[in-house]
């Protein structure tokens, strides 16, 4: 875990700077790429991932480890070679994982927050899951564990396969020659978060899109056809959290309101997004049957609730970073109750982007539990060392957090009711 934390504590900096290089670039080129409280939720979906991360918040059912121990065929040598076979090994693994977590119903939670966005950005890519507490796709590893493809190898290469798919989430890029016959193109992977029948489930692939030319998921993106980003079932919030589950809460409502109980069953592992005959017509969900009927999530935010809202993104990215460096030199109740302050905390800003009360309920929670661990340790996780007076700026940011909450929640609204 120390060694991941490290890790990302130089990448995350790194997406950061790519982030603002798109958005900069984008507004030289006169386009509107960015929508400032999506941009915003989609990298507290990165930061609440991150904490799924370090937090070690998965449960393998058989670890490669134990594959490579008693199935491989032969030992070989950890040479570039053997690089190499893995990075094929894990995006042919991708391409299926990506392809279950599409076409299944259930699985689907495991990857709707990655297209919640309704912009595609570098931003969006951030979007992960913390919706998949287990790790299921186990047995597409046999291969590469029957090869005897070391450890140590597949832990190195999964890292750096996954931060490979960054790139290509961006609009500004259009086509790239020959390349588009081998890997994955910013123009392919627009296609794949497209909501449009032409484009809907098509182009799983990772790094090489050779897997859906051969496995028949292949679509080019046509000029002709605009990409419409999105779900077909819209999100219709800004909150990470609630999009990584919502999915599930969906089905398991239909399981129990359908009288039918083979339905119950196999509502889990039908295509994605079948509902019971008996439920479908009695508790109908907004869908978008066409891609041109979409209309874009929004909330009714002031210019100041946005500004606060990119204060707390920075101020607790700042927090994530802080833990990140510092997790060496804490115990492993102190990184769970630090990434709790800062879980809560994304949870408290995006409900208020929402303008949902239950914002003022997550910052006081927050604010407890800030409070507990300052008066019980009269610090915060060591920051002094680092920065002279840095208690008090987290005691006086979490005081502000909670006023500007309450304001923004209740005050806001009123007063311009009132100036109208």
């Amino acid at each position: 875990m120390e060694t991941y934390a490290t890790f990302l504590s130089y990448a995350i900096p790194g997406f950061v700077l790519l982030i603002l290089i798109e958005s900069v670039t984008a507004r030289l080129m006169g386009m509107k790429i960015n929508v400032g409280l999506d941009t915003i939720s989609s990298l507290s979906s990165g930061m609440t991932n991150t904490l799924k991360s370090i937090l070690g918040l998965s449960v393998v059912i058989i670890s490669y480890g134990w594959m490579v121990e008693h199935m491989a065929l032969m030992q070989i040598e950890s040479t570039i070679w053997v690089y190499i076979i893995c990075f094929i090994g894990v995006d042919f693994a991708a391409y299926w994982s990506h392809r279950f977590n599409h076409e299944i119903n259930l699985f689907w939670n495991r990857h709707i927050v990655h297209h919640s966005s309704e912009e595609f950005n570098l931003a969006c890519a951030l979007r992960q899951t913390i919706a998949a507490f287990i790790g299921i796709y186990f047995f597409l590893n046999i291969p590469m564990a029957l090869l005897g493809i070391p450890t140590k190898v597949l832990a190195i290469v999964a890292p750096l396969h996954l931060f490979a798919q960054f790139w290509y989430h961006t609009r500004l890029i259009k086509r790239m020659g020959f390349l588009e016959h081998i890997l994955v193109t910013p123009s392919h992977h627009r296609v794949h978060h497209a909501i449009n029948k032409e484009y809907l489930d098509k182009n799983y692939a990772a790094i090489f899109i050779v897997w859906d030319k051969w496995f028949g998921t292949f679509q080019e993106e046509l000029e002709d056809v605009p990409a419409v980003y999105g779900t077909k079932k819209p999100v219709n919030t800004w909150n990470p959290f609630l999009i990584n589950f919502m999915h599930v809460w969906g089905i398991a409502k239909d399981a129990f309101r359908t009288k039918n109980w083979w339905d119950k069953i196999r509502i889990w592992f039908m295509p994605t997004g079948w509902r019971p005959a008996d439920v479908k017509d009695k508790y109908p969900v907004q869908y978008w049957e066409k891609a041109s009927d979409q209309i874009k999530y929004t909330s009714p935010a002031s210019r100041s609730l946005e500004a606060w809202s990119w204060i707390q993104l920075v101020v607790n990215n700042l927090f994530l970073y802080h833990l990140l460096v510092s997790i060496g030199d804490l115990n492993a109740t102190e990184i769970i109750l630090y990434a709790a302050f800062i879980g809560l905390s994304i949870f408290a800003y995006t409900s208020m982007m929402d303008r949902h009360p239950i914002a003022v309920l997550a910052e006081g929670c927050k604010l407890l539990l800030g409070l507990g661990l300052v008066i019980q340790s009269n610090s915060w996780f060591g920051l002094e060392t680092a920065i002279p007076g840095g208690l008090i700026l987290v005691l006086a940011y979490m005081a502000l957090a909670f006023g500007l909450t309450l304001f923004f929640t209740y005050f806001e609204k009123t007063i311009a009711q009132a100036k109208s």
